[in-house]
């Protein structure tokens, strides 16, 4: 794996877009950790706290390195096959990309009320230091 993606595994809208990450990646490139894993989130030195400002991407091999809302969306998305050069478009595009963050400040700031909350915490089979479904459990 070379990312780790945080996300919020209560909100229907990120729990969508994992599952579709998933199906996309098929854990080649990217690995998950719901936000309510305080004891994982721990390890990499991220609070809950940190979490309010949205998802997060983490470099596996450099951890340093990280994005965070809309930035961190868009960096999966580069790293995407073919999705460089929408992304790079999207950039381009005077005020898109404002008009972008600002979306998605509005949609993580009203999540729950929008998209509505799980009961339960989804947890991806493709979670960080697991390699199949019997090591880590299924996805619920």
């Amino acid at each position: 794996m070379n990312y780790n993606v945080i996300y919020d595994g209560n909100c229907n809208l990120c729990v969508t877009l994992v599952q579709l990450l998933e199906n996309l990646d098929r854990g080649q490139q990217f690995e998950y950790i719901p936000m309510q894993n305080l004891e994982e989130l721990n390890r990499f030195g991220i609070t809950a706290a940190d979490c309010e400002m949205g998802m997060i991407l983490i470099d596996a091999k450099a951890p340093e390195k990280r994005w965070q809302g809309s930035e961190a969306a868009e960096e999966i998305g580069r790293i995407l096959p073919g999705g460089e050069v929408f992304v790079a478009a999207y950039r381009a595009m005077p005020g898109l990309k404002w008009m972008g963050d600002r979306v998605y400040e509005q949609v993580r700031d009203n999540r729950y009320t929008l998209f509505g909350k799980r009961p339960d915490t989804y947890k991806s089979v493709y979670a960080v230091g697991c390699r199949s479904i019997e090591s880590c459990g299924s996805a619920d």
